[in-house]
């Protein structure tokens, strides 16, 4: 600390020093005397400020005082004029600056030390607060200013920072969630996934990007891309993230997926109606016949062959019609996001089925499918990229006769455990500035109206997805081909377990009682006489008509309800037996022809055992049954 003496005689400064040296604040306390104020150029910032009083006007000293009081930092100096001046001018001194009036030479210098030193501590605590709350502030105000939510953890898992946009993602405030977890504000399976994501980039303190479900207050699952990176502070670590909500781009995309399906399918309506118009076609006719020949008195030994041969075609039609709506319900259900083992075979047959009809009106079929591991990913999407590639190959197929044009499918086991599939044809083939351009969104070479360019950008956007790439090979006037490469899954085959009730008769008093609710009396009728040797089947029309037999305590083993049905429809059936009967709920199965909403799947997924999609045969129907029993 230095004492900066102006214009104070020889033997004043010897006083003070003296004074200085006697309190013991002379190691930290420097001397400086100067002849005059005007000598003071740079601004006094720290320590005692002592001007001396020679006797003149009062104006002079005034001036003096005034002229010192502005070259120093008030809240670090303090500024003594020696004087014996009486009150009045001691005041006027005051109000000049001096923030103290003494006799000449005066005592208590090391005081003066002690209090400005505590006073100097004092401020620069006082500072330092406030410095820290200006910090805190911006940093609250930085954090809220971030558009997305983003939070800040320490190694315990627990939210040390967070912005308002993350507070109203969790729907509480900055209060609520500083020091606790995840766990105590989500569902313990989200929760124990954040943890194990978070726990990796504490361990590896490296980035990370993922996509994560969050349920909300509302109860809807959304979808969220999170960003995650660790950093240390002070030796302790911690996890900042931000998070992006992406599920109505996940909705979007999915709409997407499936408006392209439909518009695939839509150019091949014409073969699709070929292909289920023919197989009926001989259906309703043998059908017709077998009427007919029932109405006769009796059969003959000569005619009982024919009638076993017209039924065996009428099944043969009713089986093509089956496959084919069963493809075309695949490519218009909105489940993409069910992953899991994909029989890759079964895909691309069915897309096939789809397009055999304008295939073999326009090119001769190749086909060479070999049995291949299976691949993770979703069935309907991997049909998609196989649709997509087919209806690619016959646009690209010129004007000339059907034998000409050739359209070659291969599937495969590669190298390294992966499944290839090829796709090719003998087509116009493309340029290389086409070919590097194919994958754009929205790039098409098919006139104004004829085509939306996205489906081979949805191929490369669903083939990686899974994991997989697709290359392309094309030379003008030779055609092209695309190959699909995917990662083989190892995983082995279970058989499914053939029910106990399949090619036996069971006796009339072993029989269990099935309850079937479906509002087309046909359907009760069939599954009546299709099973009526192995259950007990009641059928209704009406699901408030069996809820009305089960509350008078009518007993039933299973119940097989429809789930689209006008008045009370199977959810709503359901959610009554719940009430009514909640023991029965497990042995409840549900059907449907296939007109169902994403909601009624999800309702599928929560209160039932499970769904038996229409047309079944006798084997699917009772294995279906076997498993609702107790």
């Amino acid at each position: 600390m230095l004492a900066t003496l102006v214009s104070v005689p020889a033997a004043v400064v010897e006083a003070v020093e003296r004074g200085l040296r006697a309190s013991g604040a002379s190691p930290s306390c420097h001397v400086l005397s100067v002849t005059g104020a005007d000598v003071i150029a740079a601004p006094v910032e720290e320590g005692l400020l002592v001007a001396w009083d020679a006797g003149g006007p009062l104006d002079a000293l005034l001036e003096d005082v005034r002229r010192l009081h502005a070259l120093r930092v008030v809240a670090r100096t303090h500024l003594v004029v020696l004087t014996s001046r009486d009150d009045a001018q001691t005041e006027a001194l005051a109000e000049a600056g001096a923030d103290e009036c003494v006799a000449s030479g005066g005592s208590g210098w090391g005081a003066r030390v002690v209090a400005l030193r505590r006073r100097l501590a004092s401020d620069t605590e006082a500072h330092d607060v406030r410095a820290l709350r200006r910090a805190n502030t911006f940093l609250r105000s930085a954090l809220d200013a971030v558009p997305e939510p983003l939070f800040v953890k320490d190694r315990q898992h627990r939210w040390v920072a967070v912005n308002q946009a993350f507070c109203r993602v969790m729907g509480h405030p900055a209060e609520a969630l500083l020091g606790r977890s995840d766990h105590e504000f989500v569902a313990a399976h989200e929760a124990d996934s954040f943890w194990r994501n978070d726990e990796r980039v504490f361990l590896t303190g490296g980035p990370d990007e993922s996509e994560e479900t969050l349920t909300d207050r509302t109860g809807l699952a959304r979808v969220l891309v999170t960003k995650k990176a660790g950093f240390d502070g002070a030796g302790e670590a911690f996890l900042v993230c931000i998070i992006r909500d992406i599920t109505d781009q996940k909705r979007l995309e999915s709409q997407l997926l499936l408006a392209e399906r439909m518009a695939s399918v839509g150019t091949l309506a014409a073969g699709v109606a070929h292909e289920i118009n023919n197989p009926l076609a001989y259906v309703s006719s043998n059908l017709a016949y077998v009427r007919d020949l029932l109405a006769l008195p009796e059969l003959s030994a000569e005619q009982l062959p024919e009638l076993r041969e017209v039924v065996a075609e009428a099944l043969d039609g009713a089986g093509r019609v089956c496959a084919i709506v069963r493809d075309l319900r695949t490519f218009a259900r909105g489940d993409e996001e069910r992953h899991g083992p994909v029989d890759v075979v079964r895909a691309v047959e069915g897309a096939l089925r789809l397009v055999r009809n304008e295939l073999t009106h326009r090119a001769r079929m190749v086909c060479t499918l070999e049995r291949v591991p299976p691949v993770h990913g979703n069935e309907v999407r991997l049909g998609q990229v196989v649709l997509n590639l087919l209806v690619n190959a016959l646009q690209s197929l010129p004007e000339r006769p059907a034998e000409e044009n050739r359209v070659r499918v291969s599937l495969r086991t590669g190298r390294a455990g992966q499944v290839e599939l090829e796709v090719s044809d003998n087509g116009h083939g493309m340029a290389p500035e086409v070919q590097r351009r194919i994958f754009d969104p929205f790039f098409t070479t098919r006139p104004v109206g004829e085509g939306t360019g996205l489906g081979l950008s949805i191929c490369l956007t669903l083939v990686q997805a899974m994991g997989g790439r697709i290359e392309v090979s094309s030379a003008q006037g030779w055609g092209s081909t695309f190959r699909v490469v995917l990662p083989a899954l190892a995983v082995g085959t279970v058989a499914a377990p053939e029910s106990p009730v399949l090619g036996n008769v069971v006796p009339l008093a072993m029989r269990k009682r099935l309850l079937l609710i479906d509002d087309e009396p046909s359907v009760g009728n069939s599954v009546s006489r299709l099973v009526r040797d192995v259950y007990e089947v009641h059928a209704v029309q009406d699901a408030r008509e069996a809820l009305r037999r089960l509350s008078t305590g009518e007993r039933f083993d299973a119940i097989l309800c429809d789930l689209m049905m006008p008045g009370m429809s199977g959810m709503d059936f359901v959610v009554e037996l719940e009430r009514l009967a909640p023991e029965l709920v497990l042995r409840t199965g549900l059907m449907t022809g296939g007109a169902f909403t994403a909601q009624a799947r999800e309702f599928v997924g929560r209160h039932s055992r499970g769904l038996l999609e229409k047309p079944f045969e006798r084997e699917r129907l009772c294995t279906f049954v076997e498993h609702l029993f107790p």
